[in-house]
This record gives structure tokens, C-alpha cells and sequence, in this order.
């Protein structure tokens, strides 16, 4: 028996000591983070930790990179965008999987774009790498699921956004952690709808990308009951707007570029390409609301969200990487914590059963957006709230009150299963 109480003995010292056993005895998921804990079973460390063997899970991480100019210099990727994310989720991984005899290994490789990415993928897939995150345009994307299929290897894209890679150029060996075109587009048009901005003029980029994200946009348009009141195509005819006089010119410009539209509620800019986007803000010739590529921007990530247990990701991200969390980090992050995730709560090291879990309808990840994620079982798009923002805050989440949906309101962003032309036969 203990010797729990004496008069005159204060109960504080036991109960701290009691309070600070308990709080060592949770997982971390469960104090204050906003992300669900795992079973208590599962989380219970080997008697003796040191003499359990790891068995190790490879992944791969295939991405394309170079140093690009953007319209702003707070605008150009860091050399670890994407990455940087990868990483902090493997030592997350890790965390949990050393009580359960798991090691996690990332094996990147780097290339620039326009790189042939067959010998590097057929060298992961050689080394053991089952998972393959991507950061690749959609071209290489695609490539690299139908590589990564001869092995049966699994492919998480966790970059591009193309929503054809959804539809008829989709594959069942290809997961999506990164929104789609249309998620992200539909994401905005809820918000505009919401505040009854119903007018909307369009601004694009001639550039390919820049039109898919236009088109993109009228889609949304059509679909919630946006209206595109006029539409025009910004020509990218180069020059060095960042030079002494560049400023001055693009203020005199931009402004007559923009004179002839009909009065609207909201200018939407498509320009993926970095051209002339930024320059668009406060600078329209009628003072109106920017959104799209610039002003307030969808995304499946802000660097300034913190809400959901938000801080703690970022906190940790920051220490990691010197910087806040973009979202091409949290897309990576959310790719690799997708195999964590399923190797701890099938206890298994076995690519079958990984797989087999991450395909089943009891799957499920956190990423601190308030919500458990899943994957939509018609084109393995991972279902996910849309943050919208501006530069320094994020301004709202979608989907939008209001927009309702029989299976999940998750499912109002992107293409939804009446929609879909992805076929897995391919």
C-alpha cells in the first residue's frame, strides 16, 4: 500500500507528479495538437527498445527543380520546397515507428526540368523504393506512375495539379496529396459566391498552364453560378520590369491594359507562369477585389495557418527548415504521413497490406485542416479543405457554408464522382 496521505502533507507535489505521468503516458498527438491519437495499444514501447529490430520502409522522392525568377523575390521556391516537408514528415514517421519496429527512409533525387526521369525512377524502384513521391510537371507525373507500375510500385503526387491526372489520364497506382486545378478554383468560387460576388472578369497568361487555370476558372464558374462578364489574354512580351523605371511603367500600363472591361465584382488573374500576375493588385483601373494566381489565393496550404493545431506543424517545420511551411511542403508531408499512417495502423512493414489499407474505406491521415482526410475511391484525389489568402493571412477555408453534398461537402472541390472520366484500366 501507498503511502498516498499523511496530515500535514501537501497533495499538490502528488498530484503533479501524478498529472506529469499521464501526459508522458499520451501520445503527442493527443495534447493540444489537433491531430487524432493512435491507439493506446499500438503506441506502447517494447520492453526493451534497443534489441527490437527495425525493419526499414523506403521512399522515394522524385522531384524537378531550378532556381527560376518570379515577378516578386519573396515569390521564388526555396531550394527545398516540397522537400523540407518530406522530411519533417519522416521524422514523424519515425516517432511512431520506433515503438513498432519501423524505420522510414527517404532516398531523394533532384532533377531540372525537362530532365528523362526513366533511369532515376527504374534506379528507386530497383533500390526497393514501393512509394514514390513525385514534385514532376503532369507529363513526368504520368511517366512515372506507369514506370513505377511495372514494379506494382505506388506513386503519391504530391505536385502537379492538372485535373487531367484525375480524369482520363488517371491510374490506380496514383495517389494525389496535391489539390487538383479545380479544387483549388472551386475553393474560390464558393467564397465569391458566398459574399455574392457573382460578376467576375478574367485576366490570363498565354502560356499553357495559365490557360488550363482559366479554364479552370470558368468551369467554376459554370458550376456554382459565377458569371465571366469579359475575358483577356495578358501577352507575354518579356522585359525587365524590375529595373529602376520598371515599377513606374507598370503602373502606367496596367491600369489602361484593364480600362475596357465592363464594370465586375471581382478580377480573377490566371497567371501560373509568374508574367504579370503580381502586378495586377492595386492597380485594376476601377478599385475592385484581385483574385486567382494573385490577391487571394487558394491553396492547400498558407505559411501564416495555424488554426486546427496548425501552430505545431509549422513550429516544427520552422526549427527544421529555417521558414514556414509553403504548401507544396505540407503536400509532401501529407504524402509521406499517408504510408506512416498506414504502416502504423496495420503494424506491418508488408507493401500488400499498406497498400491494401490505404485503398480500404477505414483509411484516414491528419494534416491539420480540423478534419480527418481520405482518398476519393474514383481517382485517389485526397479529399481536403481549401485555404484561401492573401500574402500575411489566410483569409477563410472552403468548403463555404452552405455548400452541401449527400457523401461529403469535400467533395463540392474538384470532380466529383458523377463527373469523373478516370477509368483504373489503364
Amino acid at each position: 500500500m501507498f503511502d498516498l496521505y499523511r496530515p500535514g502533507r501537501s497533495l499538490a507535489p502528488l498530484a503533479l507528479a501524478w498529472l506529469a505521468a499521464l501526459s508522458m503516458s499520451l501520445p503527442a498527438a493527443a495534447q493540444g495538437t489537433g491531430e487524432t491519437a493512435a491507439p493506446a495499444a499500438k503506441a506502447a514501447a517494447p520492453a526493451n527498445p534497443a534489441q527490437k529490430q527495425l525493419q526499414t520502409i523506403r521512399i522515394g522522392y522524385l522531384r524537378s527543380y531550378e532556381r527560376t525568377l518570379a515577378l516578386s523575390v519573396l515569390d521564388i521556391p526555396p531550394e527545398d520546397i516540397g522537400l523540407a516537408g518530406a522530411k519533417v514528415a519522416i521524422k514523424d514517421n519515425d516517432t511512431t515507428g520506433s515503438f513498432m519496429g519501423q524505420k522510414f527512409v527517404l532516398d531523394v533525387v533532384t532533377l531540372k526540368p525537362g530532365d528523362d526521369i526513366t533511369g532515376p525512377m527504374q534506379k528507386l524502384l530497383a533500390d526497393g523504393d514501393h512509394y514514390i513521391v513525385t514534385d514532376l510537371s503532369a507529363e513526368d507525373t504520368l511517366k512515372a506512375a506507369d514506370l513505377a507500375k511495372e514494379k506494382d510500385a505506388i506513386i503519391l503526387n504530391a505536385g502537379a495539379e492538372a485535373d487531367s491526372l484525375r480524369n482520363d489520364d488517371c491510374r490506380a497506382n496514383m495517389f494525389h496529396t496535391a489539390p487538383s486545378r479545380s479544387m483549388l478554383t472551386d475553393g474560390l468560387a464558393q467564397y465569391l459566391m458566398w459574399k455574392q460576388w457573382r460578376n467576375w472578369a478574367l485576366v490570363e497568361g498565354e502560356h499553357p498552364n495559365d490557360q488550363l487555370f482559366a479554364e479552370a476558372l470558368k468551369h467554376s464558374a459554370k458550376k456554382f453560378g459565377g458569371k465571366i462578364v469579359a475575358e483577356k489574354v495578358f501577352k507575354d512580351a518579356g522585359g525587365a520590369r524590375a529595373t529602376d523605371s520598371g515599377q513606374a511603367l507598370v503602373q502606367r500600363q496596367i491600369p489602361v491594359f484593364l480600362q475596357d472591361l465592363p464594370d465586375y465584382d471581382v478580377l480573377l488573374v490566371a497567371d501560373e507562369s509568374e508574367v504579370f500576375g503580381t502586378y495586377i493588385p492595386w492597380r485594376t483601373w476601377i478599385p475592385r477585389p484581385v483574385a486567382g494566381t494573385a490577391g487571394l489565393v487558394p491553396g492547400s496550404w498558407h505559411p501564416a495557418s495555424e488554426q486546427w493545431g496548425g501552430a505545431q506543424i509549422q513550429n516544427r517545420f520552422e526549427d527544421a527548415a529555417g521558414r514556414r511551411m509553403e504548401p507544396k511542403d505540407m503536400q509532401a508531408w501529407t504524402a509521406v504521413r499517408v504510408i506512416g499512417e498506414a504502416a502504423s495502423r496495420t503494424n506491418s512493414t508488408d507493401p500488400e497490406k499498406i497498400d491494401a489499407f490505404i485503398r480500404s474505406k477505414d483509411f484516414t491521415v491528419a494534416a491539420f485542416k480540423g478534419q480527418r482526410l481520405t482518398f476519393r475511391d474514383w481517382d485517389w484525389q485526397l479529399r481536403q479543405p481549401v485555404l484561401l489568402g492573401t500574402e500575411n493571412s489566410v483569409v477563410t477555408a472552403s468548403p463555404q457554408e452552405g455548400f452541401l453534398h449527400q457523401v461529403s461537402e469535400l467533395d463540392t472541390l474538384g470532380t466529383d464522382r458523377p463527373e469523373t472520366t478516370c477509368k483504373f484500366d489503364k
